[in-house]
């Protein structure tokens, strides 16, 4: 290893054109992994027994569990990037912040929407303003308002900056959302899953399809991400081309 670059090894998360070629191969093998893991996912879905308590509905945490897990976890990449984007001026961390955004929202409406349709028939209502669920709504917000900010100011670097502070901001969200359950009364179940307490562990039958549905959002979100990010690399490249033409 280059004593002078002891981290060249991840060069290609900072280098724009490692980056590229990277991802030119990287996108579809996640897109492909994504489709075939939804395939099985959804066919184990589909085999798994009704619960004794929900019926058909339990179903219904296929879908749900994984997109509000990616939802956290995708604010964490936003984050992340952000932090990146305001304290070395990676031009790279900042199209990576801007792609995932709008994919962090999507995951987060997906998980509050499947959340109320699984809440209906359980609890008796669509919503109410518990912690889990008002905190997931302000994730929502966050999102939204880091897409608002970054496009309402007409100068490009001031609106990445404004959006960077409000994402690193709403950080402080990611442990009320996570933890909401244990700290105050909550309709929403506690963890089941990774994190679940000792015996409140979901059963082989339910754990499985769980497992193979998050892994295909994961491989889908990593997928779009650096699709999303590639075209802002070439758009950014088009327009610096533009204005060197425009000068000359």
């Amino acid at each position: 290893m280059d004593a002078r670059h002891p981290l060249h090894v991840f060069d290609f998360l900072t280098n724009p054109e490692r980056f590229m070629a990277f991802s030119r191969w990287a996108a579809p093998m996640f897109g492909v992994i994504a489709a075939v893991l939804a395939a099985i996912g959804l066919a184990l879905t589909f085999a798994a027994p009704e619960d004794y308590q929900q019926g058909d509905t339990v179903r219904m945490m296929f879908i749900h569990v994984p997109a509000a897990s990616l939802s956290m976890f995708v604010y964490l990449c936003l984050g992340i990037a952000s932090f990146l984007s305001l304290v070395f001026r990676h031009a790279l961390a900042d199209a990576a912040a801007q792609a995932c955004a709008p994919l962090g929202a999507a995951f987060t409406a997906l998980a509050l929407a499947t959340g109320s349709l699984w809440g209906k028939p359980m609890w008796g209502t669509w919503w109410v303003w518990d912690a889990r669920l008002t905190s997931v709504l302000v994730l929502l917000l966050f999102y939204l308002g880091y897409l608002a900010l970054r496009g309402a100011l007409e100068d490009e670097q001031k609106g990445a900056r404004a959006a960077a502070i409000l994402a690193l901001i709403g950080l402080v969200n990611l442990p009320i959302v996570k933890f909401s359950v244990e700290w105050w009364n909550s309709l929403h179940q506690g963890s089941s899953t990774l994190f679940a307490k000792p015996g409140n562990g979901l059963p082989a039958v339910y754990a499985w399809p769980m497992l193979v549905m998050s892994l295909a959002y994961l491989a889908a979100f990593g997928s779009l991400w650096l699709v999303r990010i590639r075209a802002l690399v070439w758009r950014r490249k088009s327009r610096a081309l533009a204005l060197r033409l425009a000068e000359n």
